[in-house]
């Protein structure tokens, strides 16, 4: 999946395009992967993200501020974060009523914050430590094209 992956890095210029086919790559790639999207630095909104190319339901979450909810706390902790199950979070802002588990991976440019991974789950403690350290890895990759 990382070659694959790291083959829409090389070959496509335009940002949106390359993390729509990286989502859809996800989404397709993990049948437990529910939604999978791209929230990015809202540069027109300081402190806010803005959903950007994503696979999955719709949602209403089209901007986030930096600190509210799962994404927005990763916008300002600069770590990734995974919840088995997300309502034991008090922060979680619910995007569908059957996602369970979440993971969003920050993507840093020279250590400053450009975007994130999201991914939403319908099914409980569905995210692993190996499904982490590839998401880590695609989003490190990620972070050259910012």
């Amino acid at each position: 999946m990382l070659q694959r992956i790291n083959t829409v890095i090389d070959c496509n210029v335009n940002l949106n395009q390359i993390l729509l086919e990286v989502a859809q790559i996800l989404h397709a790639g993990f049948d437990h992967f529910d939604w999978v999207g791209f929230y990015l630095d809202d540069r027109d909104k300081k402190g806010y993200l803005k959903l950007g190319p994503f696979v999955g339901p719709s949602t209403d979450h089209v901007s986030i501020p930096y600190g509210k909810g799962i994404c927005g706390q990763v916008a300002v902790s600069l770590q990734t974060f995974v919840s088995q199950d997300v309502s034991a979070e008090d922060n979680y802002i619910a995007c569908s009523t059957e996602v369970q588990s979440e993971i969003v991976v920050p993507i840093l440019k020279d250590g400053v914050f450009v975007a994130q991974l999201d991914i939403d789950s319908n099914t409980k403690d569905s995210i692993t430590e190996e499904q982490r350290d590839l998401l880590e890895a695609i989003c490190s990759k990620l972070s050259i094209l910012f």
